[in-house]
């Protein structure tokens, strides 16, 4: 066993004493316990709870659990000021302390109970990297809150903040929603990004049915802690390890999914992220030709008024990839955490409310959640969620009104200075540009609050939030600090978007490009801080997990 190296020599057993284990705890197998427990994060204040009951898992069959922190951001607290900056480097700084934690102390497995954001992701590429025995337990979503008998979330409150600004929501009323939206403890209650990575890693075998779906206030959620617990165990016996779950054919799943459930945006920055760690090469370019025969089954929020509490009650993640597989399209003989094969998961794991998961011969959309975009704007691909976008949206051809950061574009919308037919460009919020990559959801929440979610699109090399709704195209590639196309539109250039052809282009001739270009100066990215200066040169540098060494897209 890997913790041989230091239960079996004098000097390292004498600081396991200090610690209080017994000879006999020191003879068992070591299991690290990831925690990403901490009282900042709505999604993570529960993870004591989640973690005791993994802790006890452990024990009862046969391990020795040592638990060490992993950092978590809340997105929804980082939004809107310097903050966000900070968020999807955290993926970075997750995955790399995480490596030194579990291999400097030799543990022989790993638990990893994360929740959120960049918390999911960056303990799976931990997790890819490292190799060892590894399964994950989430802290689960939030249960949606109620305004007028009506099911919100946090998106909500958003757009009511908008409204409000726009002189359309009276201040009692907006201060109902800011009261209501978020109860309970949890993941924010739609499928945002952290309940998207959640899901997909139960899809992509890492986490146990419910992983995704069990509310974090149920008790069910203990259980399926104490579970996972044992299981890492099972694992441990039979050396199946996380390389061994997390195949080509596993990521193919897991896309498949994505455009089945409607997922975040942002899973397309995540997957392949996950996917390089696991020394597979995932090209966004086969998202178009998996969602084209993928039908979209969920319209979960923001996309529809149905919550991940009741995908749980119509079966959760599992009945989805059993209507998928009636169509062929998974591939079932992978092994996963259950020490099980997909299809020995999902048998007998039908849809019980045909409402919130719609049978594959009646979708939503005969095409998947998600779609790629290309063309002279985005030369090398951009990003939207198409199950979000109202059908008016699909198509929309309109005059750039540009900015070069996403404060100047909201002060613009809250001012009535974008109207309808406009398409909003912000642009100088990538990965170096930002620097960070910012997620845009409040000016999709001011264009929303304004009443022009069918009427204006909006444009960037940022990202978006998994809460975003409407016509917002992010993840453009290359991005502006770069030099990418999206820095030489100007004001007026008419934007054409046509998202059922992936396509999005400007109307400007390649000599105008080519004189643009001439004249464009590059930009000193705003850096805030030392690290996030050290973050641009890694982005800049192709250094190992930064986002734009990976293939196509950030």
């Amino acid at each position: 066993m890997n913790s041989s190296a230091v239960t079996k020599t004098a000097p390292q057993r004498a600081l396991l004493h200090a610690l209080g284990l017994t000879p006999e705890e020191m003879d068992r197998p070591l299991i690290g316990i990831v925690s990403s427990q901490n009282d900042v994060v709505p999604g993570h204040m529960n993870l004591d709870k989640i973690v005791e009951a993994v802790k006890l898992g452990v024990a009862m069959n046969g391990g020795t659990p040592l638990v060490f922190p992993a950092i978590a951001v809340c997105d929804g607290l980082a939004m809107g000021h310097q903050g966000m900056k900070y968020s999807l480097v955290t993926r970075e700084l997750i995955a790399d302390s995480t490596e030194a934690m579990a291999l400097a102390h030799a543990f022989d497995a790993l638990v990893m109970v994360p929740n959120c954001d960049k918390n999911v992701p960056g303990l799976l590429m931990a997790a890819s990297r490292l190799n060892i025995p590894t399964i994950f337990v989430s802290g689960g979503p939030m249960l949606a809150g109620k305004v007028d008998g009506e099911k919100i979330s946090f998106s909500s409150v958003s757009e009511a903040a908008a409204a409000f600004r726009a002189g359309t929501m009276t201040e009692e009323k907006l201060l109902e929603y800011e009261n209501n939206a978020c109860p309970t403890c949890g993941s924010c209650s739609g499928m945002y990004t952290a309940n998207s990575m959640n899901c997909l890693t139960e899809v992509l075998g890492m986490g146990l049915r419910g992983n995704g779906t069990i509310p974090a206030v149920y008790s069910k959620r203990i259980q399926l802690a104490k579970r996972a617990g044992m299981q890492i165990m099972e694992l441990l016996k039979r050396d199946i390890r996380p390389r061994d779950i997390m195949t080509e054919d596993a990521f193919t799943n897991a896309l498949t999914l994505d455009m089945a459930l409607g997922c975040s945006t942002n899973s397309m920055l995540h997957l392949p992220a996950i996917a390089h760690e696991c020394g597979v090469a995932l090209d966004v370019d086969i998202a178009n030709e998996i969602s084209a025969r993928t039908p979209n089954l969920c319209h979960l929020a923001p996309a529809g008024h149905t919550y991940i509490e009741e995908l749980d009650q119509a079966g959760g993640i599992y009945a989805v990839m059993n209507e998928i597989d009636q169509l062929g399209l998974l591939k079932t003989d992978l092994i996963t955490c259950t020490g099980k094969t997909v299809k020995e998961n999902i048998a007998g794991c039908f849809n019980k409310n045909t409402e919130v998961i719609r049978p594959a011969r009646n979708p939503y959309s005969p095409t998947g959640g998600i779609a790629v975009l290309k063309g002279n704007l985005a030369p090398d691909s951009c990003v939207v969620k198409r199950s979000a976008v109202s059908p008016a949206m699909l198509k929309h051809e309109g005059p750039a009104k540009v900015f070069d950061c996403e404060e100047d574009a909201l002060r613009a919308i809250h001012s009535g200075q974008i109207i309808a037919g406009d398409v909003v460009v912000i642009r100088y919020e990538g990965p170096k540009g930002g620097p960070g990559m910012r997620e845009m959801l409040n000016p999709t929440s001011a264009i929303m609050g304004c009443g022009l979610g069918e009427k204006v699109a909006l444009v960037t090399d940022g990202r978006f939030s998994g809460a975003t709704r409407g016509a917002a195209i992010g993840h453009v590639s290359p991005e502006a600090a770069v030099g990418g196309n999206i820095a030489l539109i100007q004001d007026g250039d008419i934007i054409r978007i046509d998202i059922m052809a992936n396509e999005i282009h400007f109307n400007v001739t390649d000599e105008e490009l080519n004189q643009r270009r001439a004249n464009w100066k590059p930009r000193e990215p705003k850096i805030t801080s030392g690290y996030l200066s050290r973050y641009s040169a890694m982005v800049t540098s192709g250094n190992r997990g930064a986002i734009l060494e990976l293939p196509r897209l950030y």
